[in-house]
């Protein structure tokens, strides 16, 4: 009898032990851009998963960008392939939004209380709001800055310490770094991809992707034309090379280029590919009008996905705690993007300090007030409208046509992918 009680304690002990693993929810979890996130996923899910034993994370393969990750989850949606939770570029929150794949988060929000004393406040929420709908929570928020050599701007008489604070500036230092030989290129301004860095020169020129009532096409205005012929000039007067986005970081960090324009999340990798080889500065980038211009926040959101209610609790536990203070205090040191948590940026726990001791970082910290949402297109063409904004942006980069051939025929060919009214 003994013996029987004995085996039946085991089996009951097993059940439980077994029980308990059962109740272990994995979320499965996606993310874009593994050479900026990969090590800054790792550290935050390895904190998270300590401090929340019950949940575990896994990863699934990441994408290399952020459209080909808003692709992956198109194809996903509705199928045991869909990921949980997902970071999604800004600019494409509306798709998965206005396409109901996106949880709304807006009843957790409203469940907790208290985000504003998490550092999460009305502003910050606003960044992944579409249709009224809270469609994630900004995970890694960015601006786009200016890197240059400073040893190349020595060569040539400019002085680092004063970085140019205007295009006229820019391009009179660049058409005499392209003049050193030696395979030295004057800029790579960061124009291939997506449409941010087009944002960049239009909203810093005051003007806007479509008209307030987003049925016809605002940027082929007066800041448009001046965004485009700024590209030109770069070209034609500063020297810029027709480059791919890999050949332009690889020159840049290798010493070979005076100036790079591009997102201040790249900022680690550059920082760690530059290392000795020269002397790296950063400055806020120009805006072609100082006092209307303003400037795209690029980055990404926490999304989810699960519509399962045990995973959805799950889910939102990790999403508000990767894009909280201990995510912020990882992303920025980690990648370089601006914090999007008020109390990381301000507690000396998380990041109060660290812009004092890590000076390139301030370039993207200090142009803040100048952000504005990544315009996202409306309709089911945005992809496409993007594509065609680059790929008419290239024709002036290759010089197959004016500033003015260009605008037009990008105006004409995204008005057509516009929703019909």
């Amino acid at each position: 009898m003994t013996r029987i009680k004995t085996m039946l304690a085991g089996v009951a002990l097993a059940a439980s032990l077994a029980s308990g693993a059962l109740a272990e929810t994995t979320l499965n979890v996606h993310y874009p851009m593994p050479g900026f996130f990969k090590d800054v996923m790792d550290k935050i899910s390895k904190k998270f998963m300590e401090e929340n034993p019950g949940i575990r994370i896994n990863f699934v393969s990441p994408s290399p960008t952020y459209e080909e990750g808003l692709q992956l989850i198109l194809r996903q949606a509705g199928t045991a392939e869909m990921p949980d939770v997902t970071f999604v570029g800004l600019n494409r929150l509306r798709v998965v939004a206005e396409r109901e794949i996106s949880v709304d988060l807006k009843p957790f929000v409203a469940k907790d209380g208290n985000m504003a004393e998490q550092g999460f406040s009305d502003n910050i929420l606003k960044l992944a709001q579409f249709g009224g709908q809270q469609a994630g929570l900004a995970f890694a928020t960015s601006n786009p800055i200016m890197y240059y050599n400073a040893d190349l701007f020595r060569r040539v008489g400019a002085d680092p310490d004063r970085p140019p604070k205007t295009w006229d500036e820019v391009i009179a230092i660049a058409s005499k770094i392209k003049t050193l030989g030696d395979g030295i290129q004057s800029i790579d301004f960061r124009w291939q991809g997506d449409d941010w860095m087009f944002s960049a020169l239009l909203f810093g020129a005051g003007g806007t992707m479509l008209t307030p009532d987003e049925k016809k096409v605002a940027f082929d205005g007066p800041e448009g034309l001046a965004a485009v012929r700024l590209l030109d000039r770069m070209v034609k007067e500063g020297g810029m090379p027709v480059l791919t986005k890999s050949n332009g970081e690889q020159a840049f960090v290798a010493g070979k280029i005076g100036f790079a324009f591009q997102t201040t999340g790249a900022l680690r990798n550059v920082i760690n590919n530059v290392g000795e080889k020269f002397d790296l500065r950063t400055a806020p980038i120009p805006l072609l009008s100082p006092e209307k211009g303003r400037l795209p926040t690029g980055g990404n959101a926490a999304v989810m996905l699960t519509k399962d209610p045990a995973k959805q609790e799950a889910a939102w536990k990790f999403i508000k705690f990767a894009a909280g203070p201990y995510g912020a205090s990882v992303v920025v040191p980690g990648t370089g993007y601006v914090p999007n948590n008020e109390l990381a940026a301000k507690s000396s726990e998380y990041l109060g300090e660290f812009y004092q001791k890590n000076p390139l970082f301030k370039a993207g910290l200090e142009q803040m007030p100048k952000m504005i949402p990544w315009y996202a297109f409306p309709g089911s063409n945005g992809v496409k409208v993007t594509q065609t904004i680059v790929d008419n942006l290239s024709r002036v980069v290759e010089q197959k046509a004016t500033p003015e051939e260009v605008l037009a025929d990008a105006a004409r060919e995204v008005q057509r992918l516009l929703p019909r009214q």
